[in-house]
């Protein structure tokens, strides 16, 4: 056999019988590549909203969203602080992605055919289901949003919500007069001010706009849902491995819930669960990690980091928490809810 034929030779066992050590220093993913020679995930979320992501008093990004993105960087440096997090608005987050200015985007960023079809971006996976909604003063004496007939509304510019309430007010007849600003913040001012008679986005951000403000009780979200809102972390085109990474990700904080993983427990029940799905997802045995080129422990470095998805739920939205707002859609599928998990096997 030639150079050329023991070269190929070579290589091909490398790719059959490498196992992990080999999958830590060679990917197919150009994104997962770079990642790993930064030293660290760029990550876009808001810039400011209780729940996803908002400083908390000692400046230290707290959120759903922001652990989303802690636990990914866990999952590939085993390391959660290896991460960057980029603060981006509604109008800018798909131009930033698209430019390679962030690797990933966890940013209450809806799912929908013409983003997933025309912006070259992909979207992974459904993390979070919401819907359109209203929020009004609480003396305002509406109960219906058709009863907001010529209101102003306060809108954020380049969401869905935009064509959403436009929509709707045109199909029943109604007008109404936008106001439009480039972030959440500017919004409550607006309304603490009186420039506003409604604030319309999803009803997870009303709540904690609500949360926000001086005195919550005289704010009250009306009970309609207008629309399908299922967000979802989003890459680039092109890069199958990067997008099968984060989508397998986000599934795992999903399936760690599903079976009783926690952060708490997970190193215990690596050592002795003989549930196969379990041994699988928590690193006992190496396929998964294998096939996306990541390290064995992906999955279970990620949830030490951040813990499940209820873990991750009831820190920053749960009842213990300002926003208090109960899961709904996002419980677990044998619950009642829309929350489940694609099988990792």
């Amino acid at each position: 056999m030639g150079r050329r034929g023991l070269a190929a030779a070579f290589l091909f066992a490398c790719a059959l019988f490498g196992g992990p050590a080999a999958a830590q220093t060679s990917s197919a993913s150009p994104t997962l590549d770079a990642v790993r020679a930064r030293g660290q995930l760029v990550c876009g979320v808001h810039t400011g909203i209780a729940g996803f992501a908002l400083p908390d008093s000692r400046g230290v990004w707290q959120g759903l969203d922001v652990d989303l993105c802690r636990g990914l960087a866990a999952a590939i440096f085993n390391d959660p602080a290896k991460l960057r997090l980029v603060p981006v608005s509604s109008s800018t987050r798909f131009t930033a992605l698209g430019s390679g200015e962030l690797d990933v985007l966890f940013r209450t960023s809806t799912q929908t055919m013409l983003r997933d079809t025309t912006l070259g971006l992909r979207h992974a996976v459904t993390y979070f289901f919401d819907g359109h909604g209203f929020m009004v003063r609480a003396d305002s004496g509406v109960q219906r949003v058709a009863e907001l007939r010529g209101a102003t509304i306060c809108l954020v510019q380049g969401t869905t919500n935009e064509q959403v309430t436009a929509d709707y007010f045109r199909s029943i007849n109604t007008p109404f007069q936008p106001v439009v600003f480039e972030r959440t913040d500017q919004v409550a001012a607006a309304l603490q001010a009186g420039r506003c008679d409604a604030f319309g986005t999803d009803a997870s951000q009303l709540a904690a706009t609500r949360a926000s403000l001086p005195n919550p009780a005289q704010w009250s979200v009306l009970p309609e849902r207008f629309s399908k809102e299922p967000y979802g972390a989003y890459v680039r085109r092109g890069d199958d491995n990067w997008f099968d990474i984060v989508r397998w990700y986000t599934t795992a904080i999903i399936e760690a819930e599903e079976q009783g993983v926690t952060a708490a427990n997970a190193e215990a029940m690596r050592g002795s669960s003989a549930n196969p799905n379990t041994r699988r997802l928590l690193g006992v045995t190496p396929e998964l990690g294998q096939a996306l080129k990541l390290d064995p422990l992906w999955a279970y470095n990620a949830i030490r980091a951040v813990g499940n998805y209820a873990e991750i739920y009831d820190r920053h939205m749960g009842p213990a928490t300002p926003i208090g707002l109960p899961r709904g859609p996002n419980e677990q599928w044998t619950k009642g809810g829309l929350l489940y998990a694609w099988p990792m096997r």
